[in-house]
């Protein structure tokens, strides 16, 4: 992902980040203006400065004004051997939410270059600072640098940002012992003909009959102690990750796959290194299999230095609605029937006292599935302002004994009850929310299994969620059982509760806005409605998560309007992009289309009806209009229809212009604010929310079957 430049806050304490000793410098220019030449969209790191008074400028600039920065990674081009005279790596000027980096996937084409190329890597990561994992964007700067000295064109920046990753993670990743190591091989690396492996839910299950390198690879790995998966790019991964089930990551892929890999992995902030494949032509392909062999036998040795990561951060929050947090902070008043690995069934609830079967229900949909999201801004907020020491790297000494709790609990139990009960009373309402939403909007499904209303009917799936609310003020209002709980005042629990009143009402008025239009006949909408119905459905969620963490730390009066305004922004922002990505999809067409075809409003939608012409805009509300007996191929041709007329209205790329923006005053607040802790979680936030996916392409007509007439011209009659 990339964007617009934002002044990084230099931080006047000790822990600001030193850039790279700098040699014959090379000045790079930032224009924060949209739209203008300068490096790389993104970020620059967040309060680099030089760490000798004679270097180069202190990296503090203002929003929509030019700051240059001396950053130099010591390399010349006479340096790199197998260099070829290139012309110097143009930085990209694309707008965001256009960008392509199908030019930036070249490989190096010879070993030794390669080699070259991977020692300069070692040398400058050696250089970096290492209190703060390295963004995408950092890495992008630093690799075009990298090119540009050496007078190499800028098609290698994506391999080269793989290298500096590695070679940044190297002795962190071997602080980690090997059985906490998760291999990653991509299928592809097989011979295609006559390959006798197969597939379950984890990937491909080699056979190990030696025609490839794959079975070799595995066996040295699991010798080693490692888990190891052939299944590049598979979600399993972050499932694994924030299940505490490993802490360092390696494999190999194509640079494709490690392009939409690389953002999860380095946003968690657990160590990673990477062999890219030499090509991407997903059938037979190569790599540098000695690197990879070394790659695999990195020897275990105590951390020389530790990066901050959100990692334990992620897992305590996903631990929150495990059965053990679960029975401590909120245990149950009617029985304490286990909550098993499939949903809660109609059969086994009629199996219990019925008086029971509520609370069984609402806690087993509470317990599956989710990201945990806004329980985890809770926690890091309230880690935030209380020191940052969570994100601290944990030791891995005993992470394996058998008597000693996991990591996510450890870090769980270093919080007071009060902070972890207002994280968990945030997801109680937003599972409330998403029962009564599936309802809404009849959606079958939720977390892969049957939806509550469409195993228990809506009666009941209506009252497990108004269960749910209550449970969610019963976790905020009662005092916990340990001494640290005694350190929230009242005034503290006061103002959170207050403020998660407001966000629900909040939402309900969002919500309610959203249901009243879709049953109105009139199929009209304006942008700015759109606009505001997003900031009350999805804003409130993310203001009150973030509120309740700094107000459970401290007084929290000077946060109130910066929280609310980053939210705002935030919230929006990730709802449009939820919009372009139900489109961007070409396999899943129709599931994509459920806003529009359900009758829902939207920006998408909005913008089209402003800038296509009376005759289209009376055929895209005939097409909005909701349709009870509609068939999944009459869906899909209105779907498609209906995306086309989108490309008419060029909808994609202006949504994308309002998804820059909104960014953009997020990052302002995120730039302004204080500690240093604060700012860091802001802009992991923008980060991870707001990831954009690849703009919807248009439809093509294959002319492959129709009739070529005599003359030559194609014929479409």
């Amino acid at each position: 992902m990339t964007r617009h430049p934002k002044p990084a806050k230099v931080p006047e304490s000790s822990t600001a980040r030193l850039s790279p000793t700098i040699t014959a410098p090379i000045t790079i220019r930032f224009l924060s203006t949209p739209g203008a030449v300068g490096a790389p969209a993104g970020r620059p790191p967040s309060g680099w400065q030089t760490n000798r008074p004679d270097d180069h400028l202190v990296f503090a600039s203002r929003v929509h004004q030019q700051k240059e920065i001396g950053l130099s990674t010591g390399l010349r081009p006479s340096e790199v051997s197998g260099a070829a005279t290139a012309s110097p790596v143009a930085p990209s000027n694309e707008p965001k939410g256009r960008r392509k980096t199908s030019h930036l996937k070249e490989v190096p084409p010879t070993l030794e270059l390669r080699e070259s190329l991977r020692a300069r890597c070692a040398e400058v990561a050696a250089r970096l600072p290492r209190d703060a994992p390295l963004t995408k964007d950092e890495m992008e700067l630093v690799a075009r640098q990298t090119l540009q000295e050496a007078d190499l064109p800028e098609s290698y920046v994506g391999w080269m940002m793989v290298m500096l990753s590695s070679e940044f993670w190297r002795d962190q990743l071997a602080s980690v012992p090997p059985e906490r190591r998760l291999f990653l091989l991509p299928h592809c690396l097989k011979h295609a003909e006559g390959c006798p492996a197969d597939y379950d839910q984890f990937g491909m299950n080699c056979k190990e009959c030696g025609a490839c390198s794959i079975a070799d690879f595995r066996g040295l790995a699991e010798d080693m102690g490692y888990r190891v998966l052939v299944a590049e790019g598979s979600p399993v991964v972050m499932k694994i990750i924030v299940g505490g089930y490993v802490d360092a990551v390696i494999g190999v892929a194509c640079l494709n796959v490690l392009e939409k890999a690389i953002d999860k992995v380095l946003l968690a902030g657990i160590p990673c290194m990477a062999v890219p494949l030499l090509s991407s032509d997903c059938r037979n392909t190569k790599v540098d299999e000695p690197w990879v062999d070394a790659m695999i036998r990195t020897p275990y040795q105590p951390a020389k230095a530790k990066t901050r990561s959100y990692v334990h951060l992620m897992r305590a929050a996903s631990e929150l609605c495990g059965p053990e947090s679960l029975n401590q902070l909120a245990p149950r008043v009617r029985g304490d029937l286990s909550l098993g690995e499939q949903a809660v069934s109609r059969e086994q609830v009629q199996t219990i006292d019925p008086i029971a079967a509520t609370e069984h229900i609402a806690y087993d949909f509470l317990h599956r599935g989710g990201k945990h999201s806004r329980p985890f801004i809770t926690l890091a907020s309230y880690d935030a302002m209380t020191g940052g020491k969570l994100t601290e790297a944990a030791d891995h000494d005993d992470t394996n004994a058998d008597d000693s709790p996991s990591d996510a609990q450890r870090t769980l139990n270093s919080i007071p009850e009060a902070v972890r009960r207002a994280a968990l009373c945030i997801e109680t309402f937003h599972k409330a929310s998403l029962v009564h939403d599936d309802i809404e909007d009849d959606d079958a499904y939720r977390y892969g299994q049957l939806a509550v209303h469409r195993r228990f009917g809506l009666s009941t799936a209506i009252n497990v969620g108004d269960y749910l609310i209550g449970l969610g003020y019963r976790l905020l209002s009662r005092r916990g059982t340990d001494d640290s709980d005694a350190s929230i005042d009242d005034a503290a629990r006061l103002d959170v509760l207050d403020n998660l009143a407001a966000a629900h009402t909040r939402l309900s008025e969002g919500q309610g806005a959203e249901l009243l239009w879709r049953d109105t006949m009139d199929r009209s909408l304006e942008p700015i409605d759109a606009l505001k119905v997003y900031a009350l459905k999805t804003s409130p969620a993310f203001e009150a998560a973030l509120f309740s963490g700094i107000r459970l730390a401290g007084d929290a009066t000077e946060y109130v309007e910066p929280i609310r305004k980053f939210c705002r922004n935030l919230g929006v922002a990730f709802q449009i992009l939820n919009d372009i990505g139900d489109f961007s999809d070409p396999d899943n067409k129709v599931v994509g289309g459920g806003d529009v075809l359900g009758g829902r409003p939207t920006l998408l939608y909005a913008l089209a009806l402003q800038s296509l012409d009376d005759r289209d805009s009376r055929r895209l509300m005939e097409l909005a209009t909701p349709r009870e007996d509609a068939m999944e191929k009459e869906n899909s041709e209105r779907l498609a229809e209906i995306r086309r007329l989108y490309h008419r209205g060029d909808v994609f790329s202006t949504a994308m212009t309002l998804v820059d923006k909104h960014q953009a005053r997020a990052e302002q607040v995120a730039d302004e604010i204080s500690p240093d802790s604060l700012r860091r979680l802001l802009y992991f936030l923008v980060d991870t929310v707001l990831q954009r996916p690849d703009l919807p392409s248009p439809d093509v007509v294959s002319l492959g079957s129709l009739p070529v007439t005599a003359s030559g011209n194609v014929s479409t009659t």
